[in-house]
């Protein structure tokens, strides 16, 4: 590794959660190439990427990656592993890039192109929507073509091994984490970016870490439901390994509530699965708090969404879902909170989401919920780097 300039560091630029891919009847490719195309907030010198095989039970073959702008030069840098243009990525783990002279300025988009050869296992990706949050893949091997074969192209919102970017930046910038969930996996990270760039609050990225389905306390080894992820036990001290980090707003725990119906109903989601409030506390405190605090970091808390109307929705469900809320609300042991819940209710009955506001599944917001969300998250979040 080259050393650190004066008055620099290493932040991460862009990051998403490694999880469990939706188990399909097919999990293998072969002679594809995976594009996702990333806007860098920050200018800087050099690149360094991350890549992961977490959730994975083979080993990947990276056969190569190139990273280029997204300009009429698109010019192709090889991202390589100890010099090396390809990488095996074990069952299980991460593998760190070289660093990567790449001058790139504030708001350009860069694509990053992988091409894996060989059969490989589609086990290691997240599902993430949102406007800055788009991919394609092709069948052959296009990574350093500047435009990909239409024909043999498709758009993808699976982000499959590419895991996070670092950009060797001003001191002045740092890292904002979002965990959670759904909630999270979906769109209101990428409307905070925006809502960052418009204000002109340039010196911080949004660092997306989140996984559908996914629980604090919990997590599903059968395949009918594997896609939903590891715990926040497994998941938390992995995933806020963030360079440059300065906070974490944590919005997670209604998969927690929503999800146990008895085995009766559904033998993967027995009653016993059900926290109590109190548990589901101890856990957010003890994996998540506990940890972040280690790392120095700054906690926020993010509230519970209204259910009214979603398939499971009960009057002791809602119930925990507010003594939760109210403990997220004002516990010292936070250094905020991110009122999401009152930012997207309907004020004439809590439960429910506001008019608009309700994606159609009484679950998931609209994408006017997830700008008001964005909206809802404190401008001192983006303010200073620690």
């Amino acid at each position: 590794m080259s050393k650190i300039g004066i008055g620099q560091k290493w932040v991460s630029c862009w990051g998403n959660a490694t999880s469990i891919t939706d188990r399909k009847e097919c999990v293998y490719a072969k002679n594809i190439t995976l594009r996702y195309p990333v806007r860098i907030v920050f200018s800087g010198s050099k690149l360094r990427f991350r890549f992961s095989n977490l959730t994975g039970t083979e080993d990947v073959h990276l056969t190569k990656a190139f990273v280029a702008k997204t300009d009429l030069k698109h010019e192709n840098i090889s991202i390589t592993f100890d010099g090396k243009a390809d990488v095996v990525i074990k069952p299980g783990t991460e593998v760190n890039s070289d660093d990567i002279i790449f001058a790139v300025n504030a708001g350009e988009t860069v694509e990053i192109s992988m091409y894996f050869a060989d059969f490989t296992q589609m086990n290691a990706g997240t599902l993430i929507t949102g406007p800055l949050s788009r991919g394609k893949y092709s069948y052959g091997d296009f990574a350093e073509d500047k435009t990909l074969p239409l024909d043999l192209t498709r758009n993808t919102n699976w982000f499959y091994f590419l895991n996070t970017i670092d950009i060797l930046t001003d001191e002045k910038n740092h890292a904002l984490v979002c965990f959670g969930d759904s909630i999270t996996a979906q769109s209101w990270p990428d409307y905070l970016a925006i809502r960052c760039w418009e204000e002109g609050h340039r010196n911080v990225a949004i660092i997306r870490r989140a996984v559908s389905g996914t629980r604090i306390l919990r997590q599903y080894d059968c395949i009918t439901y594997q896609a939903y992820g590891l715990k926040g036990e497994t998941r938390f001290p992995i995933e806020i390994n963030v360079s440059g980090a300065s906070a974490v707003i944590i919005q997670h725990g209604i998969n927690d509530i929503i999800h146990p119906v008895g085995a009766d109903v559904n033998v993967f989601r027995p009653w016993s699965d059900m926290p109590t409030v109190k548990e589901m506390t101890d856990g957010t405190a003890e994996i998540y708090i506990s940890h972040a605090r280690k790392l120095g970091l700054k906690v926020w808390s993010g509230t519970l969404l209204p259910i009214l109307g979603w398939r499971t929705y009960n009057e002791d469900r809602e119930a925990m879902r507010n003594e939760f809320n109210e403990w997220l609300r004002t516990s010292p042991l936070f250094d905020g909170c991110v009122d999401f819940d009152k930012a997207v209710c309907d004020k004439d009955d809590p439960r429910a989401f506001a008019p608009g506001f309700d994606s159609g599944d009484h679950l998931h917001p609209s994408e006017a919920a997830y700008k008001a969300m964005a909206e809802a998250v404190p401008e001192d979040l983006f303010l200073t780097a620690r």
